[in-house]
């Protein structure tokens, strides 16, 4: 430091604790999908002291308060805390910091991944997230294999939970401010358990060269592979991108008050002192059915604006329907009498009936020529309605409101203006079904309309009294439940494995469905045709 004449020594104490995990009952490497923390009791040696916290099954308040505070936990995540804001708020000062220790691989990476986090917002993303693990983790060589205990031969002295201190300090910071991460707490399990269930060879070895030797990247696969397949269920429904612009440095507090325990990785398996049901995952349910209903009513909107364009409307009218000031009622009677009894329809040709709303019904001037619809969906002839400004096709379809009851005036009515309508055509048979046909544009079926209305759901289930998936799969707190986009029903992740886009959206998105769903829209007909 004689050399650095305008710098600064500041000393730190930070402890690396030593602890012993005990199984019951279990062998983790027997037994590689069983959570490390499931049934594992650890026993932080501060002081000659064991203090056995997560395993207590009915503790009394002073019993469980008292064997928390001394096992030391807390305060060492406090320590670890604070001294990643001291290294934080210098850098953002303006500071040059030199982050130092005995090795460099434990309590080093541990203070320098926090105050990344802690200045950069890439690094609260999931891949950002990552990419810091693989540089200040993977890269700087700490010891995964001796500080887990991965192997029988590893000295007990030489295991320690660095990397769990690590991960709930991320998580203290998590429950400071929420809206900063883009993953949530499923996120940082998923990598705890896996680091000690060895299905993967991310977190074998000691050092890069470890896992060089032992060619893990051909013999392995990789857990940032597995995770990004199944990236939904890692988001945090809270997280905002503005998040970046308008705090882009967040300084956690390190003080008591502002600390938790972690029930979820140390109690996660007890039953009764979890909530009913994970907040997150109700906020992110209700995400998803917000955008979905959103994306449905977009297309919903095109629809009514096509059919209004064949029935003459103007812009200005149909713009001021669409914007709630008149209900578009007129067109609920033409697809309501085929939703769900397409078949029952009649395969001859369709008389119309005419009907006025104030009088009742009438007898057109002039005889109306008759529409047949052949098995290919083409026309034998086309029908010249005229001086039918409220009249509706009737038989199979219901009636159509008049142009003053359905909201369009006379002014803004091109059937007024024109004396007819731009040939609206209808009829049903075979596999053709009616059609909806206008000039200088391709053919809408009625089949391919009753198929939008009906992939999208509506109303979506509640998680609430949901214990169970189809196949039989248990829902403990911490799985994750997913919802189908079709049906509304709640299944786990094994049942919902598929994505397709769904007909009744207007993106065109693949969307989680189940497998009956996926099965279904795969046999649905082709909707491809023009949104506009």
């Amino acid at each position: 430091m004689s050399l650095y004449k305008k710098c600064e020594q500041t000393p730190i104490s930070l402890e690396v604790l030593q602890a012993r995990w005990r199984l019951f009952g279990h062998v983790l490497r027997r037994e590689p999908l069983i959570p490390a923390n499931k049934a594992m009791a650890c026993y932080f040696h501060d002081n000659a002291k064991r203090a056995r916290v997560s395993e207590l099954k009915k503790p009394s308040m002073n019993d469980f308060l008292n064997r928390l505070e001394g096992s030391g936990w807390l305060k060492h995540i406090a320590a670890v805390i604070d001294t990643s804001a001291f290294i934080a708020r210098a850098i953002s000062d303006g500071t040059s910091v030199l982050v130092h220790c005995s090795d460099g691989w434990d309590r080093t990476a541990q203070t320098c991944s926090l105050a990344g986090i802690m200045l950069d917002p890439y690094y609260r993303t999931m891949q950002g997230f990552q990419a810091l693990i693989e540089k200040e983790w993977l890269g700087f060589g700490h010891k995964f294999t001796d500080r887990c205990g991965l192997l029988e031969s590893v000295e007990v002295k030489e295991t320690s939970p660095v990397f769990t201190q690590f991960l709930e300090c991320v998580w203290q910071m998590m429950q400071q401010f929420p809206c900063a991460f883009q993953f949530n707490e499923r996120f940082l399990l998923t990598i705890h358990d896996h680091i000690y269930s060895c299905q993967f060879g991310t977190f074998i070895g000691n050092c890069e060269k470890d896992r060089l030797d032992l060619r893990l990247s051909e013999r392995t696969y990789s857990l940032w592979g597995y995770m990004s397949l199944h990236s939904t269920e890692y988001l945090n429904p809270l997280y905002k991108k503005t998040y970046e612009i308008k705090r882009p440095v967040i300084i956690p507090n390190p003080s008591p008050q502002a600390l938790r325990y972690w029930r979820g990785m140390y109690n996660r398996f007890e039953s009764g002192i979890h909530p009913r049901e994970n907040v997150q995952d109700i906020s992110s349910a209700a995400k998803d059915h917000s955008v979905s209903l959103e994306d449905h009513v977009l297309l919903l909107e095109k629809r009514v604006t096509q059919i209004c364009k064949l029935l003459g409307k103007s812009e200005e009218a149909i713009q001021r329907k669409l914007q709630g000031h008149v209900s578009m009622d007129s067109i609920e009677g033409y697809l309501s009498g085929h939703i769900g009894d397409s078949s029952s329809a009649s395969n001859n040709a369709v008389t119309p009936n005419y009907y006025n709303h104030k009088t009742g019904p009438f007898d057109l001037p002039e005889p109306v020529e008759m529409v047949t619809l052949t098995s290919k969906g083409s026309f034998d002839s086309v029908a010249q309605l005229e001086g039918s400004k409220g009249a509706s096709l009737g038989g199979s379809m219901n009636h159509i409101k008049s142009d003053s009851e359905s909201g369009f005036d006379e002014a803004s009515s091109q059937l007024s203006r024109s004396g007819g309508v731009d040939e609206l055509v209808g009829g049903v048979g075979g596999t053709g079904g009616g059609v909806l046909q206008s000039p200088g544009s391709d053919i809408l079926t009625v089949e391919q309309l009753v198929a939008e209305l009906k992939t999208v759901a509506i109303g979506w289930k509640s998680f609430r009294n949901v214990f169970s998936c189809s196949c039989a799969s248990p829902f403990d707190h911490y799985v994750k439940k997913f919802h189908c986009w079709k049906c509304g029903q709640v299944f786990c992740v094994r049942c919902i494995a598929r994505s397709i886009p769904l007909p009744g959206h207007y993106h065109r998105r693949p969307v989680p469905v189940c497998k009956p769903c996926y099965r279904e829209v795969r046999r649905s007909p082709s909707t491809e045709f023009p949104l506009s």
